[in-house]
């Protein structure tokens, strides 16, 4: 499905899957802006077509490559309707009025042209202070409809094992693990020992429902951790 390893991560494969379909879609020689681009990663998908890049750099220590417009992306300097195709991906939830994004983002595009939106429903905070929302599919199309987009489809990035492969990820690096941690005595070594057990083991449950997320894809029960959106100008 892509290069990126599954490894604890099958979001890492089907965000891949979805660019690379972006990637397709694109025609040769139209225009695609990757809104918050970061350090681009993407750009290889899009070797056939034009690629600029917007980014704020905003994020101290993150590594950034060099964008085309450094800018807020409520206000990218550039003339109405100039790109073919937008990118954003997992960019939405780091900026502070979404709604105001996706109106210039509907702004610089073509009639008829696609954004292709990526954003978390089940996320631990990240990139802070710039995380500011979690977004419900019907919370994404409120916003895309409000900004003048035509939403095409709405899906689950990942299924349901990716889900709680991500929770046994996190439980194996965040559960307390120490007696101190609960109370002490022999009931805190008790419990402090099971933590680190079941720590130790949320690291392979999670690689191990990564893998089986990528064979089965189980979606509409539970919860996704992300949303992937195709929508049209």
């Amino acid at each position: 499905m892509g290069v990126y390893s599954a490894r604890g991560n099958s979001s890492r494969s089907y965000l891949y899957g979805f660019l690379a379909g972006a990637g397709q879609a694109v025609q040769p020689g139209e225009l695609v802006l990757d809104a918050g681009a970061g350090r681009a990663p993407y750009r290889g998908l899009f070797a056939h077509a034009g690629y600029e890049t917007a980014d704020f750099l905003a994020v101290k220590g993150k590594k950034y490559t060099a964008p085309d417009y450094v800018c807020d992306l409520a206000e990218i300097p550039v003339d109405d309707a100039r790109f073919d195709h937008v990118v954003l991906t997992q960019v939405l939830e780091h900026v502070p009025e979404p709604a105001k994004v996706l109106a210039e983002l509907h702004r610089v595009l073509k009639p008829g042209g696609t954004l292709w939106l990526t954003a978390p429903l089940f996320y631990a905070e990240h990139e802070r202070p710039y995380d500011f929302f979690r977004y419900t599919q019907f919370g994404l199309r409120h916003l895309l409809e409000s900004a003048g987009f035509e939403v095409l489809k709405i899906d689950w990035m990942e299924g349901y094992l990716g889900t709680l492969s991500y929770q046994a990820r996190v439980m194996s690096k965040c559960l307390p693990s120490s007696a101190e941690d609960y109370g002490g005595g022999l009931t805190g070594l008790t419990l402090a020992l099971a933590a680190k057990v079941s720590k130790r083991a949320g690291r392979r449950v999670a690689d191990g429902l990564a893998k089986l997320d990528l064979r089965f894809k189980f979606v509409g029960q539970g919860l996704p951790k992300n949303y992937q959106v195709v929508a049209r100008k």
